[in-house]
């Protein structure tokens, strides 16, 4: 297991450095195939936020957590990744059986249009600069089983999660509806 502790406009002392990897190793009784921790510790507000993200086996576990003392936050981080990888298991089991029971499937031929979308445009939104681009994410496509999508979304704790179906070779969207049920948008080719 690699332990990258890292600081985003703040220095990252020895002490913490080797505290956030003394806690790191505790996750390897959850999870015995971490291949990576990330630990990044910056400072906004006078807070001390501690960002945490563990690649084990092809999933993701984040947590975030903020604390006057930058040793709590660290703390804190894991024991929520503790408890999150304490429960995957139990997810993982439950999510397979109802995913045998139920299928997912899109619309037949329609799609939903939420209300007044059908007359936005380029130039409509071209004119308006209150609304921009303020994050950018880039991520590897692991070609994955439908299932694993779901679980690997319920873990992040997304609304939506995008990935490269195994099955059908195409990137798909898979998102949570607000009835709790879940939703795949797939390309037509």
């Amino acid at each position: 297991m690699q332990v990258i502790v890292r600081g985003r406009n703040v220095q990252v002392t020895p002490a913490l450095k080797e505290h956030a990897e003394k806690k790191a190793q505790h996750l390897e009784r959850y999870f015995h195939r971490i291949d990576e921790v990330l630990v990044t510790q910056r400072t906004e507000r006078n807070w001390n936020i501690t960002d945490v993200t563990v690649q084990a086996g092809g999933l993701l576990f984040r947590a975030e957590e903020r604390s006057n003392d930058p040793f709590v936050a660290v703390d804190m981080a894991m024991e929520k990744l503790e408890r999150q990888m304490k429960t995957f298991k139990d997810r993982r089991a439950t999510l397979s059986r109802e995913m045998s029971n139920r299928t997912l499937s899109a619309a037949p031929e329609t799609a939903e249009v939420p209300p007044g979308a059908e007359g936005v445009t380029a130039e409509a939104t071209e004119g308006s600069n209150s609304r921009r681009i303020i994050r950018r994410k880039r991520f590897l496509l692991k070609p994955m089983p439908l299932e694993e999508a779901v679980m690997q979304m319920e873990l992040l704790g997304h609304d939506f999660f995008v990935f490269s179906n195994a099955e059908t070779e195409q990137v798909n969207v898979l998102y949570k509806r607000n009835d709790g049920n879940y939703g795949l948008i797939e390309p037509e080719v």
